[in-house]
Order: C-alpha cells, then structure tokens, then sequence
C-alpha cells in the first residue's frame, strides 16, 4: 500500500471530483455494503490507548449490544498494549477479541468491518486511509491531521472510496451544541463579531507516562512502522508514548485542545477554516524535556470568503501553569451567548445610552437558556450510560454507526475533519514561524504572508 501524499494539482482534481462534497458522498460501494438490521457489525481496534480505554470503547460497548455490534480483533504493534487490549476487553465484555500484530494482517483478515483509531497524532489520518483503501468503514480520534499533505490525502481517499468516516470531534453530537447552532442559524443573535476561547489547565503530569516509558523495549514494538517514515529519529520511548510534548508527532496544546472548539466553532457558524491566524507560545512552566508549548495564544479572523465582507476575530488561549478562567463565550452586537452554559445574555449588546448618542436604536438580544432537559454540566446529557462512557461520545458512536447500517456519512464526516485540519495546521505554522498565516484556496496549502 503506498501513502504517498497527492501533489496539491492532483489533490484538487480529486477534491472538485469528489472529496469536497464528503458529507453527500453515496457511492456504489458504499450502496453495496449497506448492513441490514439483521447483520452482524463487526468492528477491530487500531491503537489499543487510554484515550480508548477512558471514552472510545466504552462508548463502543454500550452500544453494542443493541446495535448488534461486536468488538473482534485490537492491531497494536507493542505487544504490551496488544496483550493489554485483549485482557480489557474480555474483562469488560466477557469475549476475547483477536490480537493482531500489525494493520497489514488485521486488513488481511475477512471478520472486520469497521475499525476504531486511537494511535499517536500523526498517524490518525495515514491509519484512517490504510483503512479505507482496505475498504473498512472508519471512526478516527482526533486531530485528524498535523500536515496538509496527510490531511489532503485522507479527504481525497475519502471522496473517492465511499468508506462511512466519523472524526471524533464528538461536540457535533452534542445536544447543547446544536441548539446552539439552530440559534445562531436564526439570526436572532445577530452577526458575530468576536469569540473568546480559553482552555487551561495546572497538571504537572499532563501527558506524562514515566511508568508506561519504563515498560516499553525496542524488541517489544515495531519503532519503524510507529514512524511510519515520518521522520528518521532513532528509538525514543518518551517520544512514542508521551507523543503529545515532542512534534512532529504531536503539537500538544493546539492539536489535544484547541481543535474541539474550533471545530464546533465550524459547526455551528458554517465556516470551514479561518481566513487567517497569527499564534504566540512557548514552555513557561514545565521545562522538563518537552518541545510543544505548555503556553499558546493564536488570534483568527472568520468571514466570507470575499475578504472585503465583514466577518470576526476569535482568540484562542490555553495554558498549562494555572487552571483559571476556562471559557467560550460568542458575541454580537446585541449580546453575549455562553457555548459552557448555553446562557444567552444581553451583557455587552448595544444599550441605550450609547445608541442615542449615535442616533441609532438600542440592539439587545433577550436573555434566555438553550439548556435543555437532556443537558447538563454544559453539553454532557443527563442520562447515565451503563458502562460510564461519556454520554456525548456515546451520542457520537452512535450516529457513525447508525450511518454505517443506513450508507450515509456522519455529523463529523471527512469534510469536517479536513477543516478542522487546515485551522490546526494554519495555528502550528503560525506557531513555527512567528508570521501571520493563510490559507490558498487554489492550492489547498497554508501559506505565510
């Protein structure tokens, strides 16, 4: 199988034809594998992680016994985390599924369906496209992609495959989420004209595994295949297990983080990347080995694609030194809407005191909650699930699987992972080279100005 990235003119070709409609995609083969109620879902692990353990498969085996589903094979290349995934498996579901030593022989097999990526950052989106030349169906944590090369190649193989891809940004599952964006959609709020993110945490350990390093030998994995030619670095095992602190294989705060809000930013407004991003950063607090910042500050402007047109700046900071002042608040003219709480407010809309003087009418959006019943602690629902997984995730497996049995593409579909992309990789750029970044249209690229 080659992974060859496409040039940026193939890349376009292949987009008109195909992967930019992602979410309309119906192809022949996807028609042709359109499970009945009565078939069998049987779906493989690909990165056996604690990303999975703590939410993915949890929310995979709450669903499974009522969407006919089963959990058949984990392909993990440390046979450590392979004889891992197969014990916790059997222990919560009762069945042992397979251990597969690599993708080549799990694709090689004829029981899987489906797979569920869970691996290292850099390797969602070339994983994503192994699985879909395999002609598996495909849910990819994310970020989808840390290069446009990678990215474009997933959104191509994507159009032209007709595999059914969910990416897990799983905030478009979420029922607050989308009642905030039918309420945006209703121009009752008015146009935005900034959005202020903030995500921070104080935990000295955050990505850190010293126990899991310890463990893990050359002999016991596969380090070439792990890096899968992305770089030629020599045997590290802080860089395979603690990925998150060193790039190229991870950018840390923009990729774990940033990506969430950004997307559902894309979500509810209807954007796909930001015109243009300028980005701050370094280590402040934690000089412990680590190359990706535990502080980033990136500025983005959303419009139109006609640059004359008015649009909006948000401003994203994250750090990682001091736990404070967690927020994401939207604004317009008439008011603030707090995404956190779904409280909308008049707070800062034009009053009139102010307007007068302008000689124009005050603009004030009426208070009110887009909470519902099924939402609580901001966009999680109420309703426990039975085996503890995150019911918003559990909302999210649902729908890819429930496209899977229809062949229609999910809420986060290959569109939706592309763009989040692009905005992931316009901030690291931006990060790297301390200029204002943008993206060309034509070329499908991030470019400095």
């Amino acid at each position: 199988m080659s992974t060859t990235a496409p040039t940026r003119r193939e890349f376009v070709k292949q987009a008109a034809a195909a992967a930019v409609g992602s979410a309309a995609v119906s192809s022949a083969s996807s028609y042709a594998r359109v499970l009945g109620a009565n078939d069998r879902l049987r779906v493989a692990v690909v990165g056996f992680s604690e990303r999975g353990m703590d939410a993915l498969f949890p929310a995979f085996l709450e669903l499974a016994p009522t969407m006919n589903c089963e959990l058949v094979a984990v392909s993990d290349i440390w046979s450590l985390r392979r004889d891992q995934g197969v014990a916790w498996f059997k222990d919560q579901s009762g069945r042992a599924p397979a251990a597969v030593r690599n993708n080549d022989e799990l694709y090689a097999r004829k029981d899987v369906d489906a797979v569920i990526i869970s691996t290292a950052d850099f390797q969602h989106a070339p994983h994503a496209v192994e699985a879909m030349e395999a002609g598996r169906d495909v849910y990819v944590e994310k970020p989808l992609a840390n290069r446009m090369e990678d990215a474009r190649r997933f959104l191509a193989v994507a159009g032209k495959s007709g595999r059914i891809v969910q990416v897990g940004t799983q905030r478009r599952s979420s029922p607050l989420v989308n009642r905030i964006r039918e309420y945006l959609t209703s121009g009752d709020f008015g146009d935005l004209v900034a959005v202020e993110i903030a995500s921070n945490a104080n935990q000295p350990d955050r990505w850190h595994r010293p126990d899991l390093v310890r463990k893990l030998r050359k002999e016991d994995t596969d380090w070439q295949r792990w890096l899968g030619g992305l770089t030629n670095d020599a045997f590290d095992a802080r860089k395979y297990i603690e990925f998150r602190l060193f790039w190229p294989y991870s950018s840390g705060i923009p990729g774990q983080w940033m990506v969430h809000p950004i997307d559902a930013l894309h979500y509810v407004t209807g954007f796909h990347h930001p015109r243009n991003v300028v980005a701050n950063g370094g280590i402040y607090s934690w000089r412990d080995g680590r190359m990706n910042a535990d502080t980033v500050t990136a500025v983005f402007e959303y419009g139109p694609a006609d640059s004359t047109q008015p649009g909006f700046q948000v401003t994203y900071t994250s750090r990682m030194g001091n736990s404070a002042g967690n927020r994401e608040v939207y604004y317009s003219n008439r008011g603030a809407l707090d995404a956190h709480d779904g409280q909308v407010s008049p707070e800062g809309g034009l009053t009139e005191k102010y307007a007068s003087r302008a000689g124009v009418k005050p603009n004030l959006v009426d208070a009110r909650s887009l909470k519902g019943a099924d939402s609580s602690n901001g966009s999680r629902e109420v309703a426990p699930t039975r085996t503890g997984a995150n019911p918003t995730v559990v909302a999210h497996m649902r729908n890819w699987l429930e496209c899977i049995r229809k062949g229609t593409q999910p809420v986060a579909d290959a569109r939706a992972g592309y763009d989040h992309a692009v905005a992931h990789c316009m901030t690291v750029k931006a990060l790297q080279t301390g200029q204002r970044v943008s993206f060309d249209e034509a070329s499908q690229d991030v470019t400095t100005q």
